[in-house]
């Protein structure tokens, strides 16, 4: 069995839950993608998968809790405009003071979170923004034709 055990850490602690509280409160009339743990966790699938075809073999633990913590600023974007992966990244470094990472795993997070919106981001960051990316399920959305993506960036084939 893997373990999870940051990730979990990091779900259970109640700022993070306020935080997603936060989004969830922010998106109840949004129509479009849910900033939510469906995404966080479909992120993070992908982004294992993607860890492992390219050899990076990143520890799965530091990809869930990148995975948790890369959206988690949505709400402060919605409040007072601050890009989600800015305010994201501010977030994420005094959540991860609880984790048991070290300097250069933490630092890898934050450069993910900060570049998950950015193709021309490296290593981890750029599968990162890939993840993000691939795991919207444009093919089964209700509102696909009012999305702003264009129709070559949306997902319409299943892929992972």
């Amino acid at each position: 069995m893997i373990n999870l055990k940051n990730a979990n850490v990091l779900y259970q602690n109640k700022d993070y839950q306020k935080y997603l509280e936060n989004i969830k409160g922010c998106e109840k009339q949004r129509e479009f993608c849910h900033h939510d743990l469906s995404h966080f966790l479909s992120v993070a699938r992908i982004a294992t998968i993607k860890s492992s075809e390219t050899g990076l073999n990143i520890p799965r633990d530091l990809i869930y809790t990148t995975a948790l913590l890369h959206d988690i600023g949505r709400f402060v974007q919605y409040e007072d405009k601050t890009p989600h992966e800015i305010a994201s990244h501010t977030l994420a470094i005094s959540l991860l003071e609880s984790l048991d990472f070290n300097s250069n795993e933490k630092k890898q997070i934050l450069d993910a979170i900060l570049n998950h919106r950015n193709p021309e981001a490296q290593g981890f960051s750029h599968i990162f923004y890939e993840s993000d990316k691939l795991s919207r399920e444009c093919l089964d959305c209700p509102v696909a034709t009012q999305c702003d993506w264009s129709a070559e960036k949306k997902n319409l084939l299943i892929r992972y």
